[in-house]
């Protein structure tokens, strides 16, 4: 007797996963703005130090329970999150090589020798114009607003209430140049990459463009900045010999503590890769503390029978650490200088982190395609397009909160338009770098803001009305488009003749 046992067949696949309705799209956003809003009436500038991470994690977990709904598996949503974090793995590790290099240049003397210097130079009147110029230079110099935040935007907003000069306007005109400097500069990863998306337009090609609405912008916010400075009245006057007397009785002031200055914009003029180039000054600049400022070392770690060396090292551990610690008898040098180290980083790191999450599943879910289709299909004109371009740009730097995915969506979701209407490739690279790179610091949530912020230690909400070069660009470029001024037009695509066959 035989008998037969029937085995299950192949288990049928699972269901794609359904198209986001506009409702489905649009309910994360809203629960983020809701909670980020609450966030901020309740805490204030003190929102980015915990309280808005946590706003971002409950919004990624409800972008997650949609896109659960909506078929998506839980592993598959996961996935998402995580591959989205590791996307932002390069700007974290910039992130903790700035902290390590901002401790190390407080304790080689680097920073104060730049506030000594700017304090002998520079005059309240042309004050934020002439760091808004400087910062432009060095950030075209360099390629990256990150790396000139992080060096001379720290020194110059460490001046500031030395001068009795407002930080936010300070920062403001750091911020307006340095992210003048890295758009018009070929070295730029963001000044690289547009173009190359959008296709059809060079580097060289994509930056000329940009001159047309990069150029009055600037020119406008230095002719703020001077308004600006001229309008300030320091109270009580500035005793400028009198502060440089006080960090000189603390620090070394000469020379040999710009080298670290030098190897780094060197290193980032000849391409060194951005974690490298931070990371590996920051620790040359803690091998010359010892050199050029024994006191200040002794003073850090004060150990008699451990010996020069080892206190050397110990040295260049805490300041990379978590961050240096000045030691003098004077208060406002020790609360000017004690700053840095890779923990001082860790509020912004955790921000990002909660960003990312979030963008990642909103993308992954199909959402911020479904917001951005609309919106393609509706700008009937040229300029409404370019509008409609800059207004996405600006919107994914809230809603998504990361620089690159405010620059990458857009130009790939409006190229075929573009083409299709004979609008010249370099009018949708320019636009996307006038609003989607330039606006990216002037969210709290977003990586390049929270990476401001925490660099110069001033509250996004806070430079954001004095970061005049950043508010102005957006605006001229989407003016330039509605009014087709400087709007340059190629034949469409579907009217080029076809390639001839090969016979």
């Amino acid at each position: 007797m035989s008998v037969s046992i029937s085995r299950p067949g192949p288990a049928a696949p699972a269901p794609p996963p359904r198209d986001p309705t506009l409702l489905d799209a649009l309910a994360p956003v809203v629960v983020l703005i809701v909670l980020l809003v609450l966030t901020i009436v309740l805490f204030g500038t003190a929102a980015a130090d915990g309280p808005l991470q946590v706003a971002l994690f409950l919004s990624a977990t409800f972008a997650g329970l949609v896109a659960y709904k909506n078929g998506y598996t839980a592993v598959a949503i996961e996935e998402a999150a995580v591959g989205g974090v590791s996307s932002a793995m390069g700007a974290i590790f910039i992130l903790l090589a700035v902290g390590a290099l901002i401790g190390t240049w407080n304790l080689a003397g680097t920073i104060p020798t730049i506030v000594s210097y700017g304090l002998a130079l520079l005059r309240p009147a042309i004050f934020f114009a002439i760091i808004a110029v400087i910062c432009a230079l060095v950030g075209a110099v360099t390629g990256s607003s990150w790396t000139t935040a992080a060096t001379l935007g720290v020194a110059f907003v460490g001046m500031a209430p030395v001068l009795k000069m407002s930080t936010a306007m300070t920062a403001g005109a750091v911020i307006s140049g340095a992210y003048m400097g890295d758009k018009m500069s070929p070295l730029s990863e963001t000044t690289i990459l547009v173009p190359s998306l959008v296709g059809g337009v060079t580097v060289n090609q994509h930056i000329r463009g940009m001159v047309w609405t990069v150029g009055p912008s600037f020119v406008a916010a230095v002719g703020i900045f001077l308004g600006l400075g001229f309008a300030e009245k320091p109270s009580g006057g500035v005793d400028t010999a009198a502060a440089r007397d006080a960090l000189a009785a603390v620090y070394h002031i000469t020379p040999w503590n710009l080298l670290p200055l030098v190897l780094l914009i060197v290193l980032s003029a000849i391409q060194v890769p951005p974690f490298l180039a931070i990371f590996g000054t920051a620790l040359f600049s803690g091998i010359l503390a010892s050199f050029t400022q024994p006191e200040v070392v002794k003073a850090l770690v004060d150990k008699p029978g451990q010996g020069p060396v080892l206190n050397g090292i110990e040295a260049i551990y805490k300041s990379m650490a978590t961050g240096h610690v000045a030691n003098s008898s004077n208060d406002t040098i020790n609360a000017l200088f004690s700053r840095g180290g890779m923990t001082s980083m860790l509020t912004t790191v955790w921000l990002i982190l909660g960003a990312m999450g979030f963008a990642a599943i909103m993308e992954h879910a199909g959402f911020i395609d479904r917001l951005i289709r609309p919106m393609v299909h509706r700008a009937r004109t040229d300029g409404r397009l370019i509008a409609a371009t800059g207004l996405t740009c600006i919107g994914l730097n809230v809603i998504a909160g990361d620089q690159y995915i405010a620059d990458v969506l857009p130009s790939r979701a409006f190229r075929a338009e573009y083409a299709k209407r004979g609008l010249a490739p370099r009018m949708l690279s320019r636009t996307v770098e006038d609003t989607g790179t330039v606006t990216s610091p002037l969210v709290p949530w977003n990586s390049c803001g929270a990476y401001m912020a925490g660099v110069l230690q001033v509250p996004t909400v806070e430079y954001l009305p004095f970061a005049f070069f950043n508010l102005l660009n957006p605006l001229i470029a989407i003016i330039f488009g509605l009014t087709g001024f400087r709007v340059e037009h190629v034949k469409p695509e579907a009217e080029q003749s076809p390639e001839p066959a090969d016979t």
